[in-house]
């Protein structure tokens, strides 16, 4: 696109500084990007055209948001993508695939919104690579929510790129728009420069009073300064036709430009206003759609009375001046004009080439209640749906319930919008259309939806403990309709029942699931579902040896299930948290957590599904904590982190929390703990308070603060939780035998015991093996404490088998073995030690002291400076993997992957990737032994997708 004409402009230095600052040539790792926050005719899009004009050397692309557009999915970006769309076919094919269908030149499952966003990133990112571009989006606040989110993602992955992009918002109805990236705020001028542009606009010498009561009445904006004075005398301004004498009352600058495009508008022939009221009303800016829309109404097309008013120019094609023209020309209009416009408009697009388009002008036209026109509707949601376009789908959906005049099909309708704007994260507009389907008459399947509905829209905005009872009762209607929907009802109402804590009780979590058990629910379609909820349910009515075995065919399915459609992976991912928190906290199975949590990983980036990657990275950041493979588990959950605050999401703060305890900085970990505990509480999410406990109990065993792990570990057992009882009792029998409280530490002996009597794993056995050896005698003590060794070393929880070395260590010393305990508090200490376990090395470095052997810690090695997306990204290039496949595994640019490449050189001390595998090998990893001799994690994660030939996700 070529640059325009460079704009005159008055008292805009600054904010012109900073638009040739990111034109210029971009300093390594700083974003090029900006918004432009201001009111209504501050001049935003103005300094749009002045980046433009200044940006000869770049390719530019725009973008420009418009109300009418807000519903229609990926409108925005369609168009901002225009100039590169004959590239499209040359991106990655999950990537290539997901813009196809996003663009609807493509059928295929709906792709996930940051799969899109990566093709947009790499399009723009290979457009650059001989010319930079330059990306301008006008009134993003307009811009089709899909859109916004699209671009919100790409403008947070930009770093090396020759990519700028500039973004016009109008505050404050885009107040909460693109938040969080580098912005300037446009107000008004200076009262020197608006004298100036006043003067500049008015035929004759203006008196000073004058001059400087409009400055102060147009608060320095300057398209009000321009469109009030044009065409105006100094003397006309002077007396009488000033904003003091007009009829209009004072208001928001935004309200007095629009009646004065309005007043414009009145002097217009007829036909030309209505020529501007189809144009206002379709602005795609198709000249033949217009020419033939006119027709229809009988009109000749001819704009020059509206130019000579100063309200379109033409570009090419039909524009007007303003945003402000366009709601002054449709407003403006008398509501049997609008209609009679939108059916004309209706009738003239075709309805095989853009039938979304079609409906929804049908709909404007309609009077009243129509079914043709609300069965339209509902398949324009349908193909919305099937483009990625939910925000969309809830409003056509919305809309063609209250067009439907059958009241059973119209409250089908509602509950259906009802659920799609609570998916498209918008409570508020699902409430009000639950509300609606309240009032129809309902079959007693969405009767049970919309209860779903209520009790999920509850529990998402407080964790509230009236959620429960809601979805219990939702699943027993589904149960007695028939549905499928019915088991994973009851697992929600489970869930959210856990979740406020409520275990016991008439509506807790043991009543959700004696009532699942005895409901006969039909099957939901998923064996691995129904087998889960048969798990989870009976283990919470204490038969745990056949919840246990239901848990374990539900791993086998959930390990080894086709996926054929992206929905079916989507419900896969859904479900594998409840599995997860099953199979750790119940069956101790970390071999199970790998399997689940790895697939997990491998499939949300094989789908591009943001939403779930960063949980799926955190159970599998949480499996390498165990595995004692810190560095590990902070990159993924580093990546997590970046990856939800990109989207939107909060941050996964329970896993900060766990590696810091286990790292023992108790610093960090006092701040997240305070930080944690304050969220759950304001979000009701007691559960989590149990989970601090046994976090605060890990980290103060580590210190060797006792008194304080025992109350921490205490705190969570007294929670009786149905997840971190077991992790808690372990902590707190440690504590209790250390602090001398014998009695407490049986007590929870005998209960940790039978939590984990029916479970035959390595984890389980040697826990039980551990605590009952801290209560024992002599060689009793010895037996038990080889015995948990054996079996940590089976289950694969290295964290606990250096633990239970550091446990045997302090025993056998203070049985006056010396020796023996050497051996094993240098074990101890050489793997946390390795592990950058800081607070238990410590402490096994001092039994290590006291045995009269002189300790040294280990010297820092050079990766230990790389940062933890350095470090991953150094990992996969050492693996072989290219710059492009680094960077759709970890939905960044290659060029990005390059830069941070570049940096790794440095800090290694090395010049090429190829040296990168001895550099990261020589890194110790918890075991002591060099990387090069383990199997990493990046290895567990691959080597599903490599073996079938794919691109390995990472």
């Amino acid at each position: 696109m070529n640059a325009s004409k460079l704009p005159d402009l008055v008292g805009r230095y600054r904010e012109c500084a900073v638009l040739d600052e990111l034109l210029t040539a971009p300093r390594a790792g700083e974003p090029r990007v900006r918004v432009l926050r201001g009111e209504a005719g501050m001049g935003k899009s103005v300094l749009l055209e002045y980046a433009a004009a200044r940006a000869s050397h770049m390719t530019v692309t725009r973008a420009q948001g418009v109300e009418a557009d807000m519903e229609l999915p990926y409108a925005s970006l369609h168009q901002l993508c225009a100039p590169f769309l004959a590239q499209v076919d040359e991106l990655p094919a999950p990537q290539r695939d997901a813009l196809r269908v996003a663009f609807g030149t493509a059928a295929g499952d709906p792709p996930d919104r940051f799969l899109v966003g990566l093709a947009v990133l790499t399009l723009l990112t290979r457009a650059s690579e001989n010319r930079t571009v330059l990306v301008l989006v006008d009134d993003a606040q307009w811009l089709d929510q899909v859109s916004l989110q699209t671009l919100g993602f790409v403008a947070r992955r930009l770093l090396a790129e020759a990519v700028a992009m500039v973004f016009a918002v109008r505050d404050p109805e885009g107040e909460g728009v693109l938040t969080h990236l580098p912005e300037t705020w446009i107000g008004g001028l200076d009262a020197a420069s608006a004298a100036q542009l006043l003067e500049a606009t008015v035929s004759g010498r203006l008196d000073r009073q004058v001059r400087d009561r409009f400055v102060a009445e147009m608060h320095g904006n300057p398209l009000a300064l321009l469109e009030f004075s044009r065409g105006r005398t100094a003397a006309e301004l002077a007396y009488g036709l000033d904003s003091c004498t007009s009829p209009h009352p004072r208001g928001a600058v935004s309200n007095r430009l629009e009646r004065d495009f309005a007043e414009r508008l009145g002097s217009l022939p007829r036909p030309t206003r209505t020529l501007l009221l189809i144009t206002a009303a379709e602005p795609v800016g198709d000249a033949g759609l217009l020419t033939r829309a006119a027709a229809s109404l009988g009109i000749t097309p001819d704009t020059t009375p509206a130019r000579t008013a100063g309200l379109i120019d033409l570009r090419g094609f039909l524009r007007f001046r303003h945003p402000l023209v366009r709601s002054a020309v449709y407003h403006q209009a008398g509501i049997e004009e609008r209609r009679a416009v939108h059916r004309a408009l209706a009738a003239a697009t075709d309805p095989a080439l853009d039938p979304d388009r079609r409906a929804w002008h049908a709909a404007q036209a309609a009077s009243g209640p129509d079914e043709e026109v609300a069965a339209g509707l509902e398949r324009a949601a349908d193909r919305a749906r099937q483009r990625g376009g939910i925000a969309a789908e809830a409003v056509l959906l919305e809309r063609a319930a209250q067009l439907t005049p059958d009241p059973w099909s119209r409250g089908r309708r509602a509950v259906a919008a009802a659920e799609t704007h609570f998916a498209a994260a918008d409570p508020d507009r699902a409430t009000e259309q639950a509300t609606l389907a309240e009032l129809c008459p309902l079959s007693s399947l969405d009767r049970a939806r919309l209860a779903r509905l209520r009790a999920r829209i509850l529990f998402a905005r407080s964790r509230s403990d009236e959620a429960a009872p809601l979805l219990l009762e939702a699943a027993a209607q589904f149960t007695a309709a028939g549905s499928p929907l019915a088991p994973l009802t009851y697992l929600g109402a489970i869930n959210a029942a856990i979740f406020a804590d409520t275990v016991h009780g008439p509506t807790g979590a043991r009543a959700a699931a004696a009532a699942a058990r005895a409901s006969g629910a039909p099957p939901s379609g998923s064996e691995a579902a129904d087998l889960l909820l048969d798990g989870v349910a009976a283990i919470l009515t204490e038969d745990h040896e056949s919840g246990l075995t239901a848990l374990r065919r539900a791993l086998h399915l959930l390990a080894q299930e086709e996926l054929p459609t992206r929905e079916a992976t989507m419900r896969w991912l859904l479900l594998v948290p409840v599995a997860l928190e099953a199979f750790i906290h119940h069956a101790w199975d970390l071999h199970a957590w790998d399997t689940l949590a790895t697939r997990a990983v491998r499939l949300a980036r094989d789908i591009g599904a943001l939403g779930e990657l960063p949980p799926a990275l955190i159970y599998a950041g949480g499996v390498h904590i165990h595995y004692g493979d810190f560095a590990e588990a902070a990159r993924m959950i580093d990546e997590a982190d970046a990856i939800a605050a990109a989207t939107g999401h909060a941050p996964h703060t329970y896993a900060s929390l766990v590696l810091a305890a286990w790292r023992g900085d108790a610093d960090a970990a006092a701040h997240i703990v305070e930080d944690a505990r304050a969220g759950a509480l304001r979000r009701g999410e007691v559960s989590l308070l149990g989970a601090m406990g046994y976090i605060q109990g890990v980290l103060f065993n580590g210190l060797a603060r006792y008194d304080e792990a025992l109350a921490a570990a205490q705190s969570a057992i007294d929670h009786d939780g149905f997840n971190f009882r077991g992790l808690s009792l372990v902590e707190h029998i440690e504590a209790a035998t250390r602090c001398g409280r014998h009695d407490e530490a049986r007590a929870s002996l005998a209960r940790l015991l039978d939590l984990t009597r029916a479970t035959d794993s390595g984890w389980a056995a040697g826990v039980g093996a551990r605590s009952r050896a801290l209560l024992a005698e002599d060689d009793e003590a010895d037996a038990l404490y080889r015995t948990a060794l054996e079996e940590f070393g089976r289950g694969g929880v290295t964290v606990e088998l250096a633990r239970t070395h550091l446990l045997y260590g302090e025993w056998l010393r203070r049985n006056r073995r010396p020796a023996q305990a050497r051996e094993h508090l240098r074990t101890a200490f050489d793997m946390f030690d390795g592990m950058r376990a800081a607070a238990f090395a410590e402490r096994a470095r001092r039994e290590l002291t006291a045995t009269g052997e002189h300790v040294r810690t280990r010297a820092t090695t050079p990766s230990g400076a790389l940062t933890p997306q350095e470090s991953q990204i150094a990992t996969l290039a050492a693996e072989g993997m290219t710059n492009a496949r680094i960077g759709a595994e970890l939905f960044i640019s290659p060029h990005t992957v390059e830069w941070h490449l570049r940096k790794v050189y440095a800090k290694l001390g090395i010049n090429s990737r190829r040296a990168l595998p001895d550099a990261l090998a020589g890194a110790p990893g918890a075991d002591g032994r060099p990387r090069r001799e383990r199997r990493t994690a990046a290895d567990r994660i691959h080597a599903p997708s490599r073996a079938a030939g794919t691109p390995g996700p990472r």
